[in-house]
Formats: structure tokens, C-alpha cells, sequence
């Protein structure tokens, strides 16, 4: 099961009356108009209303913005602490990893509704005027809510685009990239995001950031001839990267080659064998610190690496060549910079494959 496809609470129905008290308290103050305009001053409050395209649906927020967001997965959680916007939060959820290093205090004021997905009840009780998510399962049938759901109540939803942009979800799994992700999709999401609540420079400085670690992690590196294989969860039937998502944008950062690269599904489960004729230079193994599947954590990954009869003769186990993410970081996220610095500085370390 991939990291953002944790085993929901089913979501229970808010009884008729509460949802209605809902609807006017969010509507109350009218409807707001549809012309768009963004302050550019991360201290100023829009003059108007501001909307925008995603995923299909036009979003809207009132002037200012939101002042009551919930955010349902780390991913937009952290875009949101890194925009400075802890106070204009009233609930968190999905939290897989540990915070992003630098967000801690922040993420510390803002109430974790579940570690999981919290019931639609439970978002709801805390009165919320934005709802935001990193994975259309999370926002949609068998996830906290739909979007509909939502909007019915006047609560403006925002999916990352990471998950919809060329992306194909109508399937099993985890869906097949019809494109592959780039991080201008994940800095659109930043933007996004700046924008709806009006503090769009702060944003762009967000934006610059990431880019200059991600210039400076990969300018001058060689490692065309080194074969990646990209291990995100589960002992028995392992989840392995295809082509084109997170793992895909480190591929081409790092000009390195994923195994799997003939595969556009997200996370195809492949058995060992496979794996083992592929016969990978270097393992890119996620570490996390949900016990949902079997061989979670990279200690339990190389547990089992080193002692499997199939996979302990492959190069990169025998050479102990590892490199350990956090989940996020193997998600289409701002900490996907992070997978990029830190497989960099790991080819870096290890020069060329042997």
C-alpha cells in the first residue's frame, strides 16, 4: 500500500441539521464575487475575491483568503507551514513522516485531526473555509471526502496538481502518469497556494529556494552509467517507481536511469525476480515510519536485502550502495528536493558504479 493510500476511517454522515448550520455559518457573510485579484504583499489582504483553475474545477476564496484551512496530507501541510501560514490553520492529517526539518514549531501549533484520514466529521467540526489535499484518493469516494461533498457546504477543496496534471487515476493502484511529473508542476502547487491566500511573494521566494538547491545538488554531476531502482514500501510484494512521478523527476535531475523505466504505472508491485534481473547499481529505499505494510523502515528493508536468497547476490546490496528518503521525499512534494540532494550527494560520495 503506497504511503498515500493509508486504510481510512470509514466517513461518517454529519447529521442533516449540524450540516446545515454549517452551510450558513459559511455562507452567512454572502457570496463572494468572481472576479480574481491577489495581494502581492504577503502582509496584505487581497482586495477581492481570488479563484483559479485545478484539477478540472475553479476554486474561490473570499478576499484575504483563508483564515481556517485544513490541510488532509503532509505534502500541502508543508507547503503551507513554509508559506508561513500555521495561524490560518485549524487542522492537519496523514502525517507519515516526521515534519520537514525547520517546520517544526510551526507544525506544533497547528491541532493533528488523525494520523490518517480523519472522518469528514471531524473536518468539519472545526469549522473550516479551505480544504486542501496531496492525493485525489484522499478527495474523493473511500477518502475523507469528495470534493462535492465539500463544496456543497461552501468549503472551496484544492488537490495538488502533482496528482492530476498527466496523471491518470481512473484505475487501480496508485494511477499511470500519461506525462512525466516535473518540479514546475510542485512549484505550480507552491504558487497556488501562495496566491489563494495572498501571499504571493512569499511564495516566489519559496520557488527560488528549491531551485537553487536543486542547481546546486545537481550542477556538475556524471552519473549516466548508474542504474536506480527505487524500493518505497512492503517486503512481500514490493512496491517499486515506475517512470515518471517523484522518483522520476530524481532520475533525470541526477541523470541517472531507473530500472523500471518502462513502466508509467506510479508504484507497480514487482516481484523479486524481476527485481533481480534488473540488477540495480544503486537502491533508493524509502524509510518510513508507518507499520502498514511489511518492511517499512530502511532497517527492515536491508534486513531483508542482505538476507533474501534472490536479492542479497544483486550488485547494489553486495556493494551496500543505499540511499535512504523519507516517504515525502519520494512523493511528489517541495521535499522531493531533498530525494534530489540526497541521491546527488550519494553518487557524489560513490563515484562511478563498478
Amino acid at each position: 500500500m503506497p504511503l498515500h493510500r493509508p486504510a481510512p476511517p470509514h466517513p461518517s454522515a454529519r447529521p442533516a441539521a449540524l450540516l446545515l448550520c454549517g452551510v450558513l455559518l459559511l455562507t452567512a457573510c454572502g457570496t463572494a464575487p468572481t472576479t480574481t485579484a491577489g495581494g502581492k504583499n504577503g502582509s496584505k489582504a487581497a482586495a477581492s475575491a481570488t479563484s483559479l483553475k485545478n484539477c478540472g474545477r475553479t476554486v474561490q476564496v473570499p478576499p484575504g483568503g483563508p483564515r481556517r484551512a485544513v490541510s488532509l496530507n503532509q505534502g500541502t501541510t508543508e507547503i503551507m507551514l513554509a508559506l508561513g501560514l500555521a495561524d490560518r490553520m485549524v487542522g492537519t492529517a496523514t502525517w507519515t513522516d516526521p515534519v520537514m526539518k525547520g517546520l517544526e514549531k510551526p507544525a506544533a501549533a497547528v491541532p493533528r485531526l488523525a494520523e490518517n484520514n480523519p472522518s469528514f466529521e471531524k473536518v468539519l467540526d472545526t469549522e473550516p473555509d479551505f480544504v486542501a489535499a496531496s492525493f485525489a484518493s484522499t478527495l474523493g469516494k473511500g477518502g475523507v471526502a469528495t470534493r462535492e461533498q465539500f463544496e456543497q457546504l461552501g468549503v472551496p477543496t484544492y488537490l495538488s496538481p502533482a496528482d492530476c496534471v498527466g496523471k491518470d487515476n481512473s484505475g487501480g493502484g496508485d494511477g499511470k502518469r500519461t506525462t512525466p511529473l516535473t518540479m514546475e508542476t510542485v512549484y505550480g502547487e507552491v504558487r497556488d497556494l501562495a496566491r489563494l491566500f495572498g501571499v504571493e511573494d512569499r511564495g516566489e521566494r519559496l520557488v527560488a529556494e528549491l531551485k537553487g538547491r536543486v542547481a546546486k545538488a545537481t550542477t556538475g554531476l556524471r552519473a549516466a552509467d548508474v542504474r536506480v531502482l527505487y524500493w518505497f514500501s512492503d517486503a512481500r510484494s514490493p512496491y517499486m517507481a515506475g517512470c515518471c512521478g517523484a522518483p522520476g523527476v530524481i532520475t533525470r535531475e541526477t541523470g541517472t536511469r531507473n530500472v523500471f523505466d518502462d513502466t508509467t504505472e506510479e508504484w507497480p508491485q514487482i516481484g523479486w525476480e524481476t527485481v533481480a534481473d534488473r540488477n540495480p547499481d544503486l537502491l533508493v529505499i524509502g524509510d518510513l515510519t508507518r507499520k502498514a505494510q511489511s518492511g517499512e523502515s530502511a532497517a527492515k528493508k536491508i534486513e531483508f536485502l542482505e538476507s533474501d536468497p534472490v536479492t542479497r547476490k544483486m550488485d547494489a546490496v553486495r556493494n551496500k550502495r543505499y540511499v535512504l528518503l523519507s516517504g515525502q521525499a519520494m512523493n511528489p512534494t517541495i521535499r522531493t528536493v531533498e530525494g534530489i540532494e540526497q541521491v546527488a550527494a550519494a553518487l557524489r560520495a560513490a563515484g562511478p558504479a563498478k
